[in-house]
């Protein structure tokens, strides 16, 4: 490869460094700082942990028939309350179901005294709950394997909370979880269980608790996905700052209060409390009638002449002694 060649390959990439010099410079020539009073106002702040999970029987009980055999009724659909001892199905076994086809095809009497000679199995419900699956139909045939209707007692949410924040969970802590289905919808729960055990969840470990809802509405489903808000703390009429007023130095926390009749700010400590992702407490260091200077940078385009591109090397105009 002789010396133009080389060349002519490497004049892009210097192309290019130097339009990124020029344009940074002119950026730079935009930027301007700007500065607002605003005062301190009593107000509200929640901190709250925030994450997701999902709709889950508290305890999901399988009703399976105690021997195979075939459906012959089911007494019950989703969605329908029970009680402990109520029939949810009936079922035959395999003998007697196949007396009966037997009987069938025989006709005369021979149906009826099969039917009574030999009992269908009754299957009970041993707890009181909800119905959640009642997909069996009627004639099908089932093994000991096979669930014939599933039961809730109650509908529960299971969080998944990252392991840096299980520390701020505590048992009866309140939370709010809404529904991705219904996020509108915020429905008030309180914290049941954490447990001991983590699980890693996409290489991040995390533990799993469950909320108590107070009232579930009747759209709560099992498997729906959920946003859940732990509440940490919960605060009111206390003195709220923008978290961009307060600035740090060495650790310390300070704001710059409005000097009087226009005077040069005065740099404060402050003491602070909670925070969310807008504001932060003011203990003590700012009375609530105080200007605290905010400031803050605006970016703007070099002002070029109209139509011509700020990204073009601009022609310097001649003075009236240049002509």
């Amino acid at each position: 490869m002789n010396k133009q060649t080389k060349f002519y390959l490497a004049m892009p990439l210097v192309l290019a460094v130097v339009v990124f010099i020029v344009v940074k410079a002119r950026w730079k020539t935009g930027d301007e700082e700007l500065s607002e009073e605003i005062t301190p106002r009593i107000g509200s702040i929640r901190q709250v942990v925030s994450t997701t999970g999902t709709v889950l029987p508290k305890n999901r009980l399988s009703i399976k028939p105690p021997v195979n055999g075939r459906i012959e009724s089911i007494l019950v659909k989703e969605g329908e309350e029970v009680k402990a001892g109520q029939i949810l199905a009936w079922m035959s076994s395999t003998e007697r179901a196949a007396l009966l086809d037997a009987a069938r095809g025989q006709g005369g009497d021979k149906i009826g005294y099969w039917q009574e000679v030999y009992k269908p199995i009754a299957l009970f419900a041993p707890i009181n709950g909800e119905v959640i699956v009642a997909t069996t139909q009627p004639g099908q045939t089932v093994t000991t394997a096979d669930a014939v209707v599933v039961l809730s007692d109650r509908l529960i949410v299971r969080a998944q909370v990252d392991e840096t924040d299980i520390g701020k969970i505590k048992l009866k802590q309140d939370a709010v979880v809404s529904l991705d289905a219904y996020p509108d919808t915020k429905i008030k729960a309180v914290v049941e269980h954490i447990y001991y055990e983590s699980k890693t969840l996409n290489n991040v470990t995390i533990y799993e608790v469950d909320l108590l809802t107070e009232a579930a509405p009747d759209f709560f489903r099992s498997g729906m996905n959920t946003s859940i808000d732990f509440i940490v703390d919960d605060r009111s009429g206390i003195l709220l700052l923008p978290l961009e007023a307060v600035l740090k130095d060495k650790g310390e926390s300070f704001v710059l209060v409005a000097g009087k009749n226009g005077g040069q700010a005065e740099r404060r400590m402050v003491r602070l409390g909670i925070a969310d992702d807008k504001n932060t407490e003011i203990i003590s260091g700012l009375a609530p009638g105080e200007k605290v200077v905010v400031k803050s940078k605006k970016y703007a385009l070099p002002k070029t002449r109209a139509g011509a591109n700020p990204f073009m090397p601009q022609r310097r105009e001649r003075g009236a002694a240049g002509r």
